[in-house]
């Protein structure tokens, strides 16, 4: 269960005005912890767990879009 309370104290840690290398750390972790808890989803199949992927997820997409930034040219 270390996986989890560590997904979870992830979840609660503040993400206001980040460097690019902090987002690519976050993506990183965030991606890690989800693949970690998949594998005791596979296991388990609880519920409670899913819920925690899914908000990674979340999180990791937000970090991701921000990295990605919009496009400067307008398409034509």
């Amino acid at each position: 269960m270390d996986i989890i309370t560590e997904a979870l104290e992830f979840e609660q840690t503040k993400f206001k005005s980040l460097s690019t290398s902090d987002r690519i750390e976050i993506s990183r972790k965030a991606k890690s912890l989800i693949l970690a808890l998949n594998e005791i989803y596979k296991r388990k199949k609880d519920e409670q767990i899913m819920d925690i992927m899914k908000r990674l997820t979340a999180i990791k997409r937000k970090v991701e879009k921000r990295l990605q930034g919009k496009s400067l040219i307008a398409n034509v």
